[in-house]
């Protein structure tokens, strides 16, 4: 009977294990992330995934740039499987804070399984009340 409970209670807590969770933080490329360069990334690194990536590959090759996740909370990067995500979405929060990624996080390969991606509100319209 013991076994049994174990059982049960061990697939209880796997099947919790797989549940989507919500990470927050700054949408970058692994490349920048690792340089602590947010704001300072060159734009090649978003189109091939690192600094002089141009000069490795030939004109209107496509490459997939690998895309990272710096969350702010604990501190760390996280790799992005984007797979089941279209990168038409993704753009709108590239080089962005606020970018919040749902999806199952892999411990062992440090990656975030995305399944959903929201991208942060633009910024509001001001009106600027001063000498012109």
């Amino acid at each position: 009977m013991k076994k049994v409970a174990m059982l049960c209670a061990a697939l209880v807590f796997s099947a919790f294990a797989n549940e989507p969770e919500e990470f927050e933080g700054f949408m970058t490329t692994p490349s920048c992330a690792a340089q602590g360069a947010f704001a300072d990334c060159y734009l090649e690194t978003y189109a091939c995934g690192s600094d002089g990536c141009f000069k490795k590959i030939n004109p209107g090759e496509s490459t997939n740039a690998p895309v990272a996740l710096f969350v702010h909370a604990t501190g760390k990067t996280y790799t992005i499987d984007t797979s089941k995500l279209k990168a038409s979405e993704l753009k709108e929060g590239m080089n962005k804070n606020g970018v919040v990624i749902v999806g199952v996080l892999d411990e062992a390969s440090n990656t975030i399984k995305a399944t959903e991606f929201k991208a942060p509100p633009p910024p509001k319209k001001s009106f600027f009340k001063g000498c012109l």
